[in-house]
């Protein structure tokens, strides 16, 4: 939808009207005041979201086609960031990659041992570790990297943090230098306490057009994103 004179407005309209119809998908408002639309579910649904379109008030033009499914979950902001994401890879006594997002000032912290993947039909297992201040996203040392960051959004049924502490399944879209487009964290088993071991969960890359079935980033790109030079090995690591 073009020559908007509110973008924001209308795409904020556009969310509450597609939630109304149970479709799923994203709305973005862009500077240029163009209002960008990517909607999924039933045709009936989709048909009264095109007629919402045409009667709304604010753009100029509009233009439809059709797009590949992405398998969304709710509709919602697309372009709207939550926080910060970072991936710091750590070789400890056990080698591998934390996974962190900013929730609540705080960052929410995983460690993969396999690091990330960009195919989707790869599941890499994600402890959940304890939370780390804002300022440990700048680290690093002899034994620790930068290997990506960015800006994250939200995304998913349930509001954040209940997302993830609540309903163990958190939907986001990453926009890193490596990583990107939409992820998903599941959680498999344990909730953490005392008597329990730490919560596992799955991190999974969702099919969009960043997924690159087949990849394996993290031995094409082993590089820290501020230095530009990969984890130095150690004599005994692997």
């Amino acid at each position: 939808m073009a020559g908007s004179a509110d973008p924001a407005a209308l795409r904020d309209a556009v969310i509450a009207r597609a939630r109304e119809l149970e479709l799923s998908g994203w709305a973005r408002a862009g500077d240029d005041g163009a209002v960008r639309v990517h909607a999924e579910g039933e045709a009936g649904a989709l048909a009264e979201l095109t007629a919402f379109l045409g009667a709304a008030e604010g753009p100029e033009a509009v233009s439809l086609g059709t797009a590949k499914r992405e398998g969304h979950e709710q509709f919602a902001p697309r372009g709207v960031p939550a926080g910060v994401f970072v991936v710091q890879e750590h070789r400890a006594t056990a080698h591998h990659w934390d996974f962190r997002l900013e929730v609540d000032g705080v960052m929410r912290s995983w460690a993969v041992p396999k690091g990330p993947s960009l195919d989707p039909g790869v599941k890499r297992l994600a402890v959940q570790v304890e939370d780390h201040g804002m300022a440990h996203n700048d680290y690093e040392g002899d034994n620790v990297i930068i290997w990506d960051r960015g800006l994250y959004e939200q995304g998913g049924r349930v509001p954040w943090p209940r997302a993830v502490d609540e309903r163990g399944h958190a939907v986001f879209v990453l926009h890193g230098e490596k990583l990107s487009g939409g992820f998903a964290l599941q959680r498999t088993g344990g909730r953490g306490g005392a008597a329990t071991k730490k919560p596992q969960w799955l991190l999974i890359k969702r099919k969009d057009d960043a997924a690159r079935p087949g990849s394996d980033v993290v031995a094409e790109r082993p590089e820290s994103v501020v230095t530009g030079k990969p984890l130095p090995v150690t004599p005994g690591s692997s």
